[in-house]
């Protein structure tokens, strides 16, 4: 009960905002009510990436920690928008860049998805737990190599992100890379980058097939020759 009347306040509309305000249940202290609308204020401010606002709220009380009933935080609604002024401030702030939505979302994990080296550099400051994962069962590196995203890549690897993670589809980023790229020459990068990096070149998706095999299945003549070179069978 108690949840679902937080989550119901999470909703309201913010004074500010204009229009008539909704009416607080019976017993609810103006100063809870009035944190409550501090917060919903500053997790709409960032999703917009409204910098200047953003600080203002800080500065009158909002919580850096500001999540929707759904638990997306306002720092996952700044990565998501790749608002880095946003991000900033927050994490500065002591935002958390750890929890995860309903869709097991959060900052950095957003950030594999949208590649933004960035946005990246900004959630690192904050040492998020690189083992989190997304509802793919994988950590930021596998969509990242899936997308393409070489430069995040690069960066990201610089951490001690593990390059060998297996998603829920028996998947690692190298997989990825060469299943779910187009053989053009950012994926390639990615594949010399995760292999520079350690990755197993041997390490076969739940059919036993290599990524090898698969470049060559592909016909990815550079992908196989950089595999080939790194032990692959």
């Amino acid at each position: 009960m108690k949840r679902a009347l937080l989550g119901a306040l999470l909703l309201l509309p913010v004074a500010e905002a204009g229009g008539a305000a909704t009416p607080l249940p019976q017993g609810m202290g103006q100063t809870h009510v009035g944190q409550t609308n501090l917060n919903a204020a500053l997790w709409g401010a960032a999703e917009r990436g409204d910098a200047a606002r953003v600080q203002d709220l800080l500065t009158r009380g909002a919580s850096p920690d500001a999540r929707r009933p759904d638990g997306r935080t306002a720092l996952t609604a700044a990565a998501l928008g790749n608002h880095i002024a946003v991000a900033r401030l927050l994490i500065t702030a002591g935002a958390d860049p750890d929890p995860q939505d309903a869709d097991r979302n959060n900052a950095l994990l957003v950030s594999g998805e949208t590649g933004s080296v960035a946005l990246l550099r900004e959630v690192l400051r904050a040492g998020p737990d690189l083992t989190r994962t997304n509802r793919f069962g994988g950590t930021a590196l596998i969509p990242a190599a899936d997308r393409g995203h070489a430069e995040y890549v690069q960066e990201l690897l610089k951490t001690a992100i593990d390059v060998d993670h297996v998603n829920a589809l028996g998947w690692t980023a190298l997989l990825e890379a060469v299943i779910l790229g187009n053989g053009g020459a950012r994926h390639t990068r990615i594949v010399r980058l995760l292999l520079a990096a350690g990755a197993d070149p041997n390490l076969a998706d739940r059919d036993g097939v290599t990524p090898l095999a698969h470049a060559q299945r592909r016909g990815d003549r550079d992908m196989v020759r950089l595999l080939r070179a790194a032990g692959g069978r």
